[in-house]
């Protein structure tokens, strides 16, 4: 796409702006009609057409509509009212869908637990939404097992299992399919509007514990309906998701979108690299969703000949960053990407549908009315927006780097301007920035640095938390991490900034997963020293195995800045920069003293 003329693109633009907004529009109109109702018409309207399809179930859209009916006879049997919450953790299969349309159908909120939690930070999130019944799929029995001491929720919830296990918790699924899949009397549901809880969608924790997202029916809606006009989703496609469905993208945007088209849902277990295209050529796949490093992965994977024989049109999503897409373009051959920024909680949307390498979005100033969405200057030292002698923030020129923020509206014009919050008020409260550029006015946080180019483009920089100053400078650890991925031989790297005595700031430190035995560390530094200015030079290097992932494949650098550059605590190769030799020397634990105590400078 990317070599359009500008009235081509723009116009591709608009038609998928418009696509977008005229699947949306409707959502305000009809304040009663949620989800759940959907779904039932759906399944009027296409009865045996195959719906969602995995390994261990496959639906057409009228057993999908009686599962869920069932799920809804299971809930309110067991006595979950309006607002009562019911906590979710199963790894994806068709029945998880059908689970929390379900409970949605009662009044009922889900919350979608992520698979990989356990222990106290499992429990946090369970205690936090006050869930009166807990549905565990058979593999994460274990994992709620060590959890389960820790939930501070009172009362307590109630255990269900979904499949065999040993605890002896009662069966989830043995009990839906002893009730009728018919829907209940009308008498028995409670009425429901788009203002409705309808799920708990938790932050990744890549920093911390998570955060459970309020998700009302509104949102809802209007990611599904939205998503699936910006795709252009036609009832001959067919979605291949293998993101985890306790996340917006794969539970929300891959898994519900098509739907609303009349289309097909395969949906895995979880992503597998060496699977990847064989498996969505044998099912003649059309679409994809992606996330984080995902595509990454790909393009270090050996080819198959299934990368070129698939049948995908679209795929669609958000991370895929500048080094990688002409990479991913280019070797797979994919039609269209359909990049996008968001976030699950936030009000700021930006869609690139014209396919400009690396941008994650625009807003033509035809649209700017409705995505009321500005850059504004951040203090990196307190991480948060600088403001000026007027006493309000100061938007970013063209070019420059600073915090993405959008204004927060409860107007059906500007569908994406609300913020429903999380379910801590102080979480919620800290999100949001007050009387940025006029008293009273309230601004959605992101958290994430952006700029803007003079054509309107936006382009992600990095999160506010993994910016980090050095030598007075900021170092930016994406743009670093891209430099650094180009190098031959480096399949990952994850760059963040670490204390380091005696010196203001933090100093670089790169983690670096080779593809190769022995990784060229002179070429490594000279690549470096030509393509980096001093200041965002890696001081400490890293090489490691495979690098911490989140469920939703983002990097997790807790651990990483935790164990900093010690070898006391790292058993893996630790290297620190010697510019005057440009060389990386090894880092033993004789030179890690020196730099303690001065001897060496950084």
């Amino acid at each position: 796409m990317a070599g359009r003329s500008r009235l081509a693109r723009e116009w591709t633009f608009l038609a998928g702006i418009l696509r977008a907004l005229k699947a949306t529009t409707h959502i305000g109109r009809n304040r009663s009609r949620v989800f759940p109702h959907v779904v039932a018409e759906l399944a009027e309207q296409h009865g045996d057409r195959l719906a969602l399809i995995s390994d261990r179930e496959t639906y057409t859209y009228a057993q999908l509509n009686a599962r869920a009916d069932a799920y809804a006879r299971w809930a309110h049997a067991n006595g979950v009212r309006k607002g009562d919450v019911v906590a979710l953790m199963m790894l994806n299969r068709p029945d998880y869908l059908a689970f929390w349309v379900g409970v949605l159908r009662v009044g009922g909120a889900v919350a979608l637990l992520n698979t990989n939690l356990s222990g106290r930070g499992l429990a946090h999130c369970v205690s936090i939404v006050r869930p009166k019944h807990v549905v565990v799929g058979a593999e994460c029995e274990e994992a709620y097992l060590s959890a389960q001491p820790f939930v501070t929720s009172s009362p307590a919830p109630t255990a269900w299992l979904h499949g065999g296990g040993s605890a002896g918790w009662p069966r989830v699924d043995e009990a839906a399919e002893a009730l009728a899949g018919e829907p209940l009397p009308a008498s028995e549901l409670p009425e429901l509007t788009i203002e409705d809880r309808a799920l708990f969608i938790y932050t990744s924790g890549t920093t911390g514990l998570p955060k459970a997202a309020n998700i009302n029916h509104y949102r809802l809606m209007s990611i599904s309906h939205g998503f699936c006009g910006a795709m252009g989703i036609e009832a001959e496609d067919r979605m291949y998701d293998c993101l985890p469905m306790y996340h917006t993208a794969g539970g929300v945007i891959a898994a519900g979108s098509p739907l609303l088209a009349g289309a097909s849902v395969v949906i895995r277990e979880k992503f597998q690299a060496r699977r990847f295209w064989d498996d969505v050529a044998a099912t003649e796949c059309t679409l994809a969703q992606y996330i984080g490093e995902l595509c990454r992965y790909l393009i270090h994977q050996p080819e198959c000949a299934a990368e070129k024989t698939h049948k995908l049109r679209l795929v669609c999503g958000n991370g895929l960053r500048p080094d990688v897409w002409p990479l991913f373009e280019q070797r797979f051959r994919v039609p269209t990407i359909l990049e996008w920024y968001a976030a699950t909680e936030g009000n700021v949307a930006l869609f690139n549908f014209d396919g400009t390498p690396g941008a994650v979005g625009r807003i033509p100033w035809y649209l700017k009315h409705k995505f009321p969405v500005k850059i504004v200057r951040c203090d990196l030292a307190t991480g948060e927006p600088a403001r000026g002698p007027d006493g309000f923030c100061v938007e970013c020129a063209p070019g420059e780097t600073g915090e993405a923020i959008g204004l927060i509206l409860n107007d059906p014009a500007k569908p994406s301007a609300r913020f429903e919050g999380y379910a801590d008020p102080e979480a919620t409260r800290r999100k949001i920035l007050a009387d940025a550029f006029q008293n009273g006015d309230r601004w959605f946080r992101t958290g994430d640095l952006l700029r803007q180019d003079e054509r309107g483009y936006f382009y992600f920089v990095d999160r506010i938390g993994d910016t980090f100053r050095w030598r007075g400078e900021n170092v930016a650890t994406t743009e670093v991490a891209e430099v650094i991925s180009t190098y031959p031989g480096v399949r990952e790297v994850s760059v963040y900034g670490v204390p380091a005595p005696g010196y203001e700031g933090r100093a670089g430190m790169a983690a670096i997963s080779p593809a190769c035995a022995e990784l060229d560390l002179q070429g490594l530094h000279a690549h470096i020293e030509q393509h980096l200015p001093s200041y965002a030079r890696p001081v400490f290097l890293r090489v490691t195995g495979e690098l911490l992932v989140t469920g939703t494949l983002k990097q997790r650098k807790v651990e990483l800045v935790t164990e900093g550059y010690d070898p006391s605590r790292v058993t893996d190769p630790l290297y620190v920069a010697q510019p005057e030799e440009r060389r990386f020397r090894p880092l033993d634990p004789e030179l890690h003293a020196e730099i303690g105590a001065r001897k060496v400078r950084l």
